[in-house]
């Protein structure tokens, strides 16, 4: 059994390369970005058996959880482990404007997250979700943010020779990894399910 792991759909703020606020919603694109991934989880497709889902609680990752839920009739649990890292004061700062990457920066911003208690959570985070699948009949697929994605897949997924940890998380993007150790993915970052009108915009911001 795997862990379907779905980042969010796009929002303006990815769009326009901003740091966003915990309360920022999906974008008209981003709503139709989720829809498409629901449609492609639902029933009898791509031979996925999910039987939960677990999201983060953030607006634009629920809002996406709740698109997948609509169309696939199953149950949605939320965790505040899945949320994206807090950015405290960079919050709703244009990205390309800092000096510094505040994607890879080691110490906390005010009011934030560093980089050692972000990793620390995203392993909690995965270790639920490896918990919360041992418990279902079937797949479970989990809502989350680009940099807690990113994350586990360089650090608790274990890829194929030849691939390699995507550099940009696409919005709405479906990666599918084995539930039992050691974690191996058969899937990575495949947005296919957006047509031209709705696809991943490269330049966005992935995180953040």
């Amino acid at each position: 059994m795997s862990l379907l792991l779905v980042r969010h759909g796009e929002t303006a703020l990815n769009a326009t390369r901003v740091l966003q606020p915990a309360d920022t919603p999906l974008s008209a694109r981003g709503i139709a970005q989720a829809e498409a991934i629901a449609r492609r989880l639902g029933p009898g497709r791509d031979g996925t058996r999910a039987a939960a889902i677990v999201s983060s609680d953030l607006p634009r990752a629920l809002r996406t959880a709740q698109a997948i839920a609509a169309a696939t009739g199953l149950p949605i649990a939320t965790t505040p482990l899945l949320h994206e890292r807090n950015f405290g004061a960079l919050r709703g700062r244009p990205y390309d404007t800092l000096a510094f990457n505040p994607l890879t920066m080691r110490d906390a911003p005010p009011g934030g997250e560093s980089g050692d208690a972000f990793e620390q959570r995203v392993a909690l985070a995965f270790a639920h979700i490896v918990q919360l699948r041992g418990e279902l009949a079937g797949d479970l697929i989990v809502v989350s943010h680009g940099l807690v994605i990113g994350r586990m897949l360089a650090c608790h997924v274990s890829l194929p020779e030849g691939w390699a940890a995507p550099a940009h998380m696409g919005n709405t993007s479906l990666s599918i990894v084995d539930a039992a150790p050691p974690h191996l993915a058969a899937l990575l970052n495949c947005t296919r399910h957006l047509a031209d009108a709705i696809s991943d915009d490269e330049r966005a911001l992935a995180g953040g």
